[in-house]
């Protein structure tokens, strides 16, 4: 006899996962739901280790998924936050172009961030940007003042509240090893005992993929991890930072480069940048997997990824072991800024699906087998847009899985 059983399980407690499993509570209060997470608290990996922007949606393509979901779902995540007294705080974003071969690019952004409804977004010329962030170099930009800041662990708990409330359960320290199908469902075979569940929602993050391949899905992408290492700002310099000051993103580089981000807890962070990562939960040089980076390096698609961009992942890790040169790179948005300013912070890992023949995949991608959804892509602005995601993902449930209310 199984230890749980649940009409739908989802497999994750990250914010995405327990956003689907409240929404699917809320609606559906005759179904069993539950939460299978393998680590003892919800939010431990990309939900907990990210730069807790509330972003407002300029950088997507227009039409994308990310672009449809991320302006509505900021504007759901203010609502949510304010009916369950979240803190947050819209202290606005600048672009910045620091030098004349950057404005082309800053225009793309403004027509894409214009085109996608992205409120109060406005073109800023020199001065301007000057009196909004003082100690920046730039010769124009552009300013989103709805882009805010938050946690996004206390997020994920507000949502498991909602949860419970509900009836929905959540699995701790319940790792999946193994998936079998059955007659009416599956079986999941984890460390906390058997889940029996009719149908599976995968919201497996850094392990989306091969819990994908448990249940037959094969081929098409893999997971690539990418760590992003952080500073903090020491107090001293934190007048140096009024809001988040952002680049104008590179597109030889597929991330959006180092950046100043304010937190809600009242520091400053400087980074990241983008590193391959050694363990799909490598968030330092220290945590190798051998087995997961044999599993990385095996894959086709991993090598034509890198050979398009070789010479800057290079540069990435010379700037991971180089705080000069991290620092350097800060310097070209906030000159005064010092290494002696910065102090050792975090990281976060990326999940990064990657298809076989090197494309990384850029938008959100969610599939469908027999029985189960499985959100293979996810990154930012997932956590900002979690409440319009997951209710996505339950419209998706409600046709495959033939979701009827009591």
């Amino acid at each position: 006899m199984a230890d749980y059983n649940y009409d739908i399980a989802v497999i994750g407690g990250g914010i995405v996962g327990t956003a689907t499993a409240m929404q699917v509570a809320l609606k559906y209060p005759n179904l069993r739901v539950g939460v299978v997470e393998k680590e003892d608290h919800l939010a431990e990996h990309q939900s907990g280790h990210n730069s807790g922007v509330i972003h407002s949606g300029i950088y997507y393509a227009p039409g994308s998924l990310k672009a449809k979901n991320c302006v509505v779902g900021a504007q759901r995540m203010k609502d949510f936050c304010d009916e369950n007294n979240i803190k947050y705080d819209l202290c606005g974003k600048v672009i910045v172009a620091t030098s004349e071969d950057e404005l082309p690019r800053l225009d793309t952004l403004w027509e894409r961030g214009t085109a996608n409804g992205v409120p109060g977004l406005r073109r800023i010329d020199k001065d301007e940007l000057k009196v909004l962030e003082p100690h920046v170099a730039g010769i124009a930009g552009l300013h989103a003042p709805g882009t805010g800041i938050i946690d996004y662990t206390e997020v994920t708990q507000a949502y498991s509240r909602h949860l419970r409330e509900n009836g929905g359960e959540i699995v701790l320290g319940a790792k999946v090893n193994g998936i079998s199908r059955r007659p009416d469902g599956f079986t999941l075979q984890t460390t906390k005992g058997d889940v029996q569940a009719k149908n599976i929602i995968n919201c497996g993050g850094l392990y989306s993929d091969a819990l994908a391949r448990m249940m037959g899905l094969e081929g098409g992408l893999r997971i690539v991890p990418f760590r992003g290492e952080y500073y903090f700002v020491r107090p001293e310099a934190h007048h140096l930072v009024k809001g988040l000051i952002y680049p104008v993103p590179d597109p030889a580089f597929p991330f959006l480069g180092v950046h100043f981000t304010r937190t809600i807890h009242g520091g400053v962070e400087a980074g990241p940048n983008a590193v391959l990562g050694l363990a799909r939960e490598g968030y330092s040089w220290k945590r190798v997997n051998p087995a997961e980076t044999l599993g990385t390096f095996a894959y086709k698609g991993f090598w034509k990824m890198a050979a398009k961009y070789w010479q800057t992942g290079m540069s990435e890790v010379y700037r991971s072991l180089s705080k000069a040169q991290f620092t350097k790179a800060l310097q070209r948005l906030v000159p005064e800024i010092r290494s002696e300013d910065l102090m050792t912070g975090g990281a976060g890992v990326r999940a990064q699906a990657v298809e076989d023949t090197g494309k990384l995949v850029d938008d959100f991608r969610i599939v469908e087998t027999r029985g189960a959804i499985h959100v293979l892509n996810a990154p930012s602005p997932g956590a900002t847009a979690s409440l319009t995601i997951s209710e996505g993902i339950l419209e998706m449930a409600e046709k495959s899985f033939g979701l009827t209310a009591a």
